[in-house]
């Protein structure tokens, strides 16, 4: 069973009208995020608060050195750096140094890409939402397991993923732009991972390379719109077609993802849109493609409830289980992740 994306008709009201022309949006955007984001205005505050300045997260890479070790290189230098719920990922404050962290002025540190660490591949710039997607994996290096990354470039959460493996195991990564392939070679091996074979192919052709996966990873192309702190053309450079073209994409993407799957192996889906037609609606069309026989959500640990209904559409209940991250809520970029399994 599969359905075409029906849109709902949009309550533009004047108080959308006006935190649109306040914060600089489309109208249409505003209306939608008033009926699934909680404190939507809020919202809006913080991305034009932190427009210029927003959480910027790095994840300690343990094939080449240990998170404590990591951490205390970067104090002596002068970093803050703040724990997470993940023990490899820490907040940077570059605004503040860590001798003075109440000081409101800069300091002169370089960059946080530019250190002899980074260069080092001691460590990645990476979003702690991009983290905990790939740490839902529940991936460990005692097991002898197959991981397929669907959309690989530019290398954040495969490096992971191979950290996660302590370099064991097998990860095949699927990069459909082989413009994009240099920088994923580049962080690979800059991170020095080994256990990893690139393919110029697109997810939707996962069947071709005839394997079956232990666990997959999908984090699929999408409007972008939870990157809104990095990148501000978001406010008005999409439309309602840039997101029913991801819609169909992903439902392509999730099936295939899906079918590479071994019984009882586990995939991860994941975007950075808030928009329900690239989450929870591309997750309940697969289940509902599939049946409760074949596959079943388990619960996403970090994160606000996904969403059981939209526009009077019910979703399957378990969506429940899904999380939404949000950047005025849990300071990272706006963040999607289901976690299923293939039932034997």
């Amino acid at each position: 069973m599969s359905y075409d994306i029906e849109y709902p008709n949009f309550s533009h009201s004047e108080y959308s009208r006006k935190l649109a022309e306040k914060y600089g949006y489309n109208d249409w955007m505003i209306s939608r995020f008033l009926k699934f984001i909680p404190n939507t205005k809020l919202l809006l505050e913080y991305v034009e608060k932190n427009k210029s300045s927003h959480a910027e997260y790095i994840r300690a890479n343990n094939l080449k050195i240990d998170s404590i070790s990591l951490k205390k290189r970067l104090v002596e230098k002068g970093y803050l750096l703040k724990d997470t719920i993940l023990k490899e990922v820490f907040k940077i404050d570059m605004t503040r140094n860590v001798n003075n962290p109440n000081s409101d002025k800069k300091t002169n540190l370089t960059t946080i890409g530019s250190t002899l660490e980074y260069l080092k591949g001691y460590y990645y710039i990476q979003d702690l939402s991009s983290c905990i997607a790939v740490d839902e994996l529940e991936i460990n290096e005692k097991d002898s397991t197959t991981v397929l990354d669907m959309a690989a470039s530019p290398g954040g959460k495969t490096s992971f993923i191979a950290q996660k493996m302590n370099n064991k195991g097998n990860i095949i990564a699927c990069e459909p732009n082989r413009k994009r392939i240099p920088s994923l070679l580049f962080n690979l091996s800059r991170c020095g991972v080994k256990n990893t074979t690139i393919f110029n192919i697109s997810g939707e052709d996962a069947e071709k390379l005839g394997i079956k996966f232990d666990r997959v990873l999908l984090d699929a192309p999408c409007s972008c719109e939870g990157i809104i702190t990095k990148d501000e053309t978001r406010k008005k450079s999409r439309d309602l077609k840039d997101i029913e073209i991801c819609s169909i994409k992903q439902k392509k993407l999730i099936q295939s993802a899906f079918q590479v799957l071994k019984p009882n192996g586990k995939m991860v889906y994941c975007t950075c849109s808030f928009a329900p037609e690239e989450n929870e609606m591309v997750v309940d069309e697969l289940m509902r493609n599939n049946g409760d026989n074949d596959l079943e959500l388990e619960p996403v640990k970090y994160g606000n409830d996904g969403l059981t209904e939209y526009d009077n559409r019910q979703f399957d209940k378990d969506l429940r289980y899904t999380k939404r991250l949000y950047p005025h809520i849990h300071h990272t970029n706006g963040f999607f992740i289901a976690k299923l399994r293939k039932k034997k």
